[in-house]
């Protein structure tokens, strides 16, 4: 979609081609002395009035116009009339749906059938199976379902494939950009038309290739817009449903029976009962380790206070009984 911005640069360059393209007819004609056949700028901006009376101009073209657009003594005579849209709503709808079937090939086969059944038809699908293993089936389809059949078809598709395991819907409104191009494709059009009135009273060859090359440009941006203005139209129409679907869950692995005890699985089992009570007796050990050491340096210190201080005690008490 083209801005506002990029669209009156181009209303205002178109006005300033046709504003100089009068002028050169004018001049043209003072020049030639107004001879018989020669058509005033005034005549041509009566011939392109009488060929697009009905013209709607938005009003950022008819303000880069100025005069020229007010009718009255106007040198193009554009109407002064605006495009009116219509104010209905227009809304984007899309779903993405996720389902489990027992059988995918079929499931999707149902889904199109659905979709055909609700006036809808299938714009892309993708599918891949293995017959030895049917949980790895897959199957993507992008369903068109119009609007109106819209809620009923997805209800189909969410109780009618297998078990739902998701679903997402989004609606998106737009109603302002299908008005947008809608208003650039009248005005595009109303362009084109003046453009043809005022070709067709070119006063010379140079002119004559001015307004053509003009009228292609115009051409060549009409185009995109109608396509864009299709595109949009489709959208609104025609609602998007995305369906994948996924195969059965894979079945478990039956329990391998267990073996009878033997002498091998007897030492094995006596092996590791020994790793691991050597293993935990180690580890206890180191984390006693920190805490003996410690516990030994504190009893070795009082022992060796408590004999000092039997040593002592003797030699003090003896002069006091002399």
């Amino acid at each position: 979609m083209r801005n506002g911005g990029s669209a009156r640069a181009r209303y205002g360059g178109l006005a300033a081609l046709l504003i100089g393209g009068a002028v050169l007819g004018a001049a043209l004609a003072g020049c030639s002395g107004g001879p018989a056949g020669t058509v005033t700028p005034a005549g041509a901006a009566g011939a392109a009035a009488q060929a697009a009376p009905a013209a709607a101009v938005p009003p950022e073209r008819a303000a880069a116009l100025g005069p020229a657009a007010s009718g009255g003594a106007g040198r193009l005579g554009v109407a002064g009339t605006t495009a009116r849209v219509a104010p209905a709503s227009q809304i984007v709808y899309t779903a993405q749906l996720t389902v489990r079937a027992q059988d995918v090939i079929a499931a999707a086969s149902r889904a199109a059938r659905i979709a055909g059944d609700a006036g809808g038809y299938v714009s892309d699908e993708t599918a891949s199976s293995d017959p030895g293993h049917p949980s790895r089936a897959a199957a993507t389809v992008q369903l068109k379902i119009p609007v109106a059949a819209y809620p009923a078809a997805l209800g189909r598709l969410a109780s009618g494939l297998g078990t739902q395991l998701s679903l997402r819907q989004q609606a998106r409104d737009v109603t302002e950009q299908v008005a947008d191009v809608t208003s650039q494709v009248a005005s595009d059009e109303a362009a084109i038309a003046q453009l043809r009135a005022l070709l067709a009273r070119a006063g010379s060859v140079a002119a004559l290739l001015d307004v053509q090359n003009q009228i292609d440009t115009e051409e060549s941006g009409l185009e995109s817009l109608q396509a864009e203005q299709r595109a949009l139209s489709h959208e609104t129409s025609y609602a998007t449903v995305s369906v994948t679907i996924v195969g059965p869950p894979a079945a478990a692995a039956p329990p391998r029976p267990a073996a009878p005890p033997s002498l091998a699985g007897g030492l094995g089992a006596g092996w590791h009962a020994l790793r691991t009570v050597v293993s935990w007796t180690l580890a206890f050990l180191g984390a006693v380790a920190p805490f003996a050491a410690v516990l030994a340096v504190a009893g070795y210190l009082v022992y060796r206070g408590r004999r000092w201080a039997l040593r002592r005690r003797p030699a003090a008490g003896g002069p006091a009984r002399g």
